[in-house]
């Protein structure tokens, strides 16, 4: 999926809604997509999103539980400021 066919804004409103789970995570920096997952770089880190997730989080957002939110949540990786993703 390239870049620029990825609806940014729902890659923000899923960081927004993960941050009851952890605040940590912070704001959306950049993102790059890798075949089927969505890896962003954040203020405070990069997580991974299953690019499925992103997709539904545009299409169908109520559909989204916070277990699958949580479940997302634990792929987050503190920033090692090394600037990789």
């Amino acid at each position: 999926m390239p870049k620029s066919n990825l609806p940014t804004y729902a890659i923000v409103e899923l960081l927004i809604r993960l941050a009851k789970f952890d605040s940590s995570i912070g704001d959306y920096k950049d993102h790059a997509v890798y075949d089927d997952e969505v890896i962003v770089k954040t203020s405070g880190g990069n997580i991974r999103f299953p690019a499925l997730l992103v997709a539904q989080q545009f299409q169908s957002p109520e559909l989204i539980t916070d277990e699958q939110l949580k479940k997302v949540a634990q792929w987050f990786n503190a920033a090692n400021w090394s600037g990789n993703y």
